[in-house]
């Protein structure tokens, strides 16, 4: 029975429960037991089912080759101890109805679901309001080794590992080759010198657009803020997430620098302050611009000839830094948890265990299309073979960083969207980011 039906709120978060496809439990039956009959050989296959423990899962669907739920079905086909239901909730294009559904039952505190999926924004939320089970004594930290460590962190709060790493996504640097070529014959490692070599080639009439990024006021404004400020030593929040570090001279240059590809060196047209992923990547697909920061999802439509002008023409590396610091890339992707009042915990860290795996995460890779957060995985022959993109993408990731990590991240967001996007407005970038600072201060304080 679906547990995510519509609140009297009027909550659009409706998930709907596919039902678990049971397999045939009776393989090496008593040739007598056959002899009963179809009446028997369903009553055995009945009581058979209702001797495994019965958990829920619920998540956003993802979909590639096969479905998320083919995946369950494989778990409980690997074994006959532990039966779980799944719960399709909206897939992560619509997350707001995901996060709604899950806190709705979470909330509840009745155990269900046993096991589900987050978004890595929401790991410190549900923590903090007591419905993530701490998973240490299950994951010990020479077992977390194992995984990306921006993941990791992410999966951390209050020093407790609340979430388990399962599928990663992080922010990426785009860049044309053949322009590269023309115009040095390195990409640029320094934000100066991806500045002055965009600002080469624009001069040169050979693409209109330097630099395309995200300046829409949205949860993507964040993102693109969150690279830039830490690649140049800077931070959001303080590592302990109680006190703001935006309005300090590290967070100010960086977005200063974003200001003055507008403005200033004007290699980034002032259209990017309304632009998110979409309308930043289609200039970029129809060989307008030269570097663009965006998300994974972006190169197969590049590679796509009905849907690209660069095909072939475009790689990846990780972001740019500034001088005397390092790239970072943006967190994203979906991580697992367990439900803190979970009755049947062993079943779920058991279940858990396995969806975080190395095979089930190159399963995920090679038929859903979601990154692993275990390195190791990127260097397996078949995914090379079949994911030569995604399998490039380990440096990328090795750099992810997570968004201030706080249970109060809604509140946190919004305040800095509307300050950095009045920075990147008026100009009066220190002032605004101050500004932000004390607000943020209050929030999480």
């Amino acid at each position: 029975m679906n547990d995510f039906k519509k609140e009297p709120n009027g909550s659009n978060a409706v998930g709907h429960a596919m039902m678990v496809d049971r397999r045939q439990l009776l393989m090496g039956a008593a040739t007598g037991v056959a002899a009963l009959g179809v009446a028997s050989t369903l009553g055995m296959r009945s009581a058979r089912a209702a001797d495994r423990t019965e958990i829920s899962f619920a998540s956003a669907n993802f979909f590639g080759k096969e479905r998320l739920g083919d995946l369950v079905k494989a778990f409980n086909e690997s074994q006959d101890r532990i039966l779980v239901k799944f719960i399709e909730l909206p897939p992560p294009s619509s997350s707001t109805e995901v996060y709604q559904g899950l806190v709705q039952q979470l909330a509840r505190k009745n155990g269900t679901p046993d096991v589900f999926t987050q978004d890595v924004v929401w790991i410190a939320g549900f923590a903090a309001a007591g419905w993530a089970l701490p998973l240490d004594e299950y994951f010990p930290k020479d077992k977390r080794k194992d995984y990306f460590p921006g993941t990791v962190a992410a999966c951390t709060y209050n020093e407790k590992l609340t979430a388990l790493p399962w599928f990663v996504d992080s922010g990426m640097f785009y860049y044309r080759k053949d322009l590269v070529d023309k115009h040095g014959g390195k990409v640029p490692e320094t934000w100066q010198d991806m500045a002055t070599m965009a600002a080469s080639a624009q001069k040169a009439g050979d693409v209109k657009f330097g630099y395309l990024w995200q300046g829409k006021q949205a949860e993507v404004l964040i993102c693109d803020a969150v690279e830039i400020i830490t690649s140049n030593g800077g931070s959001i929040l303080a590592p302990d997430g109680k006190s703001a570090m935006i309005g300090e001279k590290p967070a100010i240059e960086a977005i200063q620098f974003l200001y003055d590809t507008i403005n200033t060196t004007k290699i980034s047209p002032q259209n990017v302050l309304s632009w998110d992923e979409e309308p930043s990547r289609q200039p970029f697909t129809a060989g307008d611009g030269m570097f663009m920061r965006n998300w994974s999802y972006v190169y197969p439509i590049a590679q796509d000839p009905k849907a690209s002008q660069v095909v072939d023409k475009v790689a990846v590396a990780p972001l740019p830094h500034f001088a005397g610091g390092k790239s970072a890339a943006c967190l994203g992707g979906y991580q697992l948890g367990v439900n803190a009042n979970t009755k049947k915990r062993e079943a779920a860290i058991e279940f858990l265990t396995w969806m975080s795996s190395p095979e089930t995460q190159t399963r995920l890779a090679l038929n859903l299309g979601l990154a692993p957060s275990r390195p190791a995985i990127f260097d397996d022959p078949k995914l090379k073979a079949e994911q030569p993109f995604m399998a490039s993408l380990q440096s990328v990731f090795t750099g992810a960083t997570p968004r201030p990590i706080t249970p109060e991240y809604a509140k946190v967001s919004l305040a800095l969207q509307s300050s950095i996007s009045k920075a990147l407005v008026s100009g009066n970038v220190k002032a605004e980011l101050e500004a932000a600072a004390a607000q943020v201060n209050k929030i999480v304080a």
